[in-house]
């Protein structure tokens, strides 16, 4: 099951407005009815997935678990994994068993327990003062009496696509720590701090052993999946190397999923596709997001069913396209489908593209994070003071005392996991995995744990990806990429010369790289929309009410940047009142 929302049992209206509250919402985002439990001081509603899937909820006696996402214990699924699972101390969980991404609902023993999964990737969203618990922003805020944005969190999701750290975009709503498992009790919560390490020193081994050890956790948690799916599975395909990489460790455990690609008729990523499973003797089926526009008439309820089905705030605000975004999603998990995902597989790779030596918290968020120009910001942002939250946030996730100073340079990888990929990934699998069950390997600690030690010399410009992918499946490594060369050796000479490039340039002009991009003229992203003033002003008042205290409007030439603040402006529109 993929929704889960409790309310504290106070003795005030709070817990039975939030109740109907939250029922509401959950409803308009498709989930069927809930099933209904107390435990004590708290009433919890439990939806099962939109579309399909295994069992997430089990009641035996006193004791309960109840989960949303995809929790795999033991390699098993269901009824089978939530018993396992209600095995264990959730104090001290055995991580070599469990995988996915999930939250769950434990009372055993007369207790009652809040966790997630390693990186807390599926999100969990509570209020500051531990009244409610939802996976639904959208069912969090309408149960909340009163709401605020929060600058910095504002800030982030439109500079750098989602907040970070276990921030949200309102001061009323944060997001549950992975370091931490909250234990409900009649008086209110608990926290208990649990560590979640990761390897802090690359492997030494040779080339040939590495591959090997990497194999393993990969076969495992894509294996469980295919034992438990067969072939019911949809997974992309495009012209790069990670969904490249998954659908090898699919093939390697006997899978033959269904495949797609999305793309502009012509586009690289349809033609490599299209040519490999011409090659390689499978389908992909093409998808062209385009094709179709609908008139501006239609344009709002178009973009309200878009609002409710991605929860308010997708990744890159992508609510104001022409519906294909919403209409490949129910298509992914069609049945009950097992939706496969390529994303987070830079943890192989350097994907911050910065030099092999320490970096402080604040030289990354300077380097990575700095995607603005204080120009698009009212006197309200200050971008030292920006600069120095992310920095705060990125030293929270590295666990201490390697967080202070300039922490080592395999420190500094763990950040890719723990920051982006929690954030921006993290929200994707809370999406996706609510209408079936969702498959993000690369996400999967146990195969982070392992791309943690990679030496970073492999990791430039895919070099040990390819070499993996060249292990488990030749064939697939033999067609060719988007990077102007197959993967069944070295990377090209333009490969290696574009990172290098980037990697030799210091932090101080990596923090301005942004800035001046935009001196060049206009830009946007791939993400799109239908961001012209006939269809928008259907949808948001054109004077933004609500971000302008934020944003200068007028100044804002990226297109993908403007698209996001939109998507805020759109859910103060629809949260009305409840904003202060």
């Amino acid at each position: 099951m993929s929704g889960l929302f409790l309310a504290r049992n106070d003795g005030s209206d709070f817990t039975t407005t939030a109740l109907t509250a939250a029922r509401g919402a959950f409803a308009k985002q498709g989930f069927p009815a809930p099933a209904e439990h107390t435990v004590p001081g708290w009433s919890l509603l439990h939806f099962p997935y939109i579309i399909g899937g295994p069992e997430g909820l089990l009641a035996r006696g006193d004791d309960l678990a109840a989960a949303a996402g995809t929790p795999v214990i033991d390699g098993k699924f269901g009824t089978a994994s939530l018993d396992a699972l209600l095995g264990m101390d959730p104090l001290a969980l055995d991580w070599s068993r469990i995988g996915g991404q999930f939250v769950a609902l434990l009372r055993r023993g007369g207790r009652s327990f809040l966790l997630g999964d390693y990186f807390s990737a599926f999100q969990l969203f509570g209020d500051i003062g531990d009244r409610l618990f939802s996976t639904s922003l959208l069912a969090a805020a309408q149960a909340m009496p009163r709401l605020s944005f929060d600058p910095q969190g504002v800030y982030e999701l439109a500079f750098n696509v989602m907040p970070i750290g276990d921030d949200t975009v309102f001061a009323e709503l944060k997001t549950l720590s992975p370091f931490a498992v909250i234990e409900l009790t009649e008086q209110g919560v608990i926290r208990h701090r649990i560590e979640k390490p990761l390897p802090a020193a690359p492997s030494r081994e040779p080339l040939a052993a590495q591959i090997e050890r990497h194999r393993a956790p990969l076969a495992s948690i894509v294996g469980a999946h295919v034992a438990q799916f067969g072939n019911h599975v949809r997974s992309p395909l495009s012209g790069g190397l990670d969904s490249r990489l998954v659908l090898a460790a699919l093939r390697a455990a006997g899978c033959s999923p269904e495949l797609y690609v999305y793309g502009l008729p012509g586009d690289e990523d349809v033609e490599i596709a299209q040519a490999m499973g011409r090659a390689c003797g499978f389908d992909v089926a093409w998808t062209d997001k385009y094709a179709e526009t609908p008139a501006p008439d239609a344009f709002p309820d178009l973009v309200t069913r878009n609002f409710h089905q991605f929860d308010g705030l997708p990744t890159f605000g992508n609510i104001f396209d022409n519906g294909a975004h919403g209409a490949t999603q129910i298509a992914r998990h069609a049945g009950g489908a097992l939706a496969v995902s390529g994303g987070c597989g830079e943890i192989y790779r350097n994907f911050f593209y910065l030099p092999d030596r320490r970096f402080t918290a604040h030289d990354i968020a300077r380097t990575f994070f700095a995607r603005f120009t204080p120009g698009d910001a009212t006197d309200l942002f200050d971008s030292r003071a920006f600069l120095d939250g992310i920095a705060a946030r990125i030293r929270t996730a590295i666990e201490p005392p390697a967080a202070a100073g300039r922490p080592d340079r395999t420190r500094i990888e763990q950040i890719y996991p723990r920051i982006r990929c929690r954030a921006l990934f993290g929200r994707e699998i809370s999406l996706e995995g609510r209408y079936s069950p969702y498959l993000m390997p690369f996400l999967h600690h146990q195969v982070v744990a392992q791309a943690m030690t990679i030496p970073l010399r492999l990791k430039h410009a895919g070099r040990f990806e390819a070499a993996l992918l060249n292990a488990i499946d030749p064939q697939l490594a033999a067609q060719p990429s988007a990077y102007g060369h197959d993967f069944t050796g070295l990377p090209g000479r333009k490969h290696r010369l574009a990172e290098w490039s980037t990697r030799i340039r210091p932090v101080w002009v990596r923090q301005h790289t942004y800035a001046l991009r935009r001196r060049l003229g206009p830009m946007g992203d791939e993400h799109g929309g239908l961001l012209s003033p006939d269809y928008m002003h259907r949808v948001i008042d054109p004077d933004f009410p609500a971000m302008r205290r934020f944003f200068r409007m007028d100044a804002i030439t990226d297109s993908g940047l403007w698209r996001r603040i939109a998507n805020l402006e759109y859910l103060a529109a629809k949260l009305g009142s409840k904003l202060s």
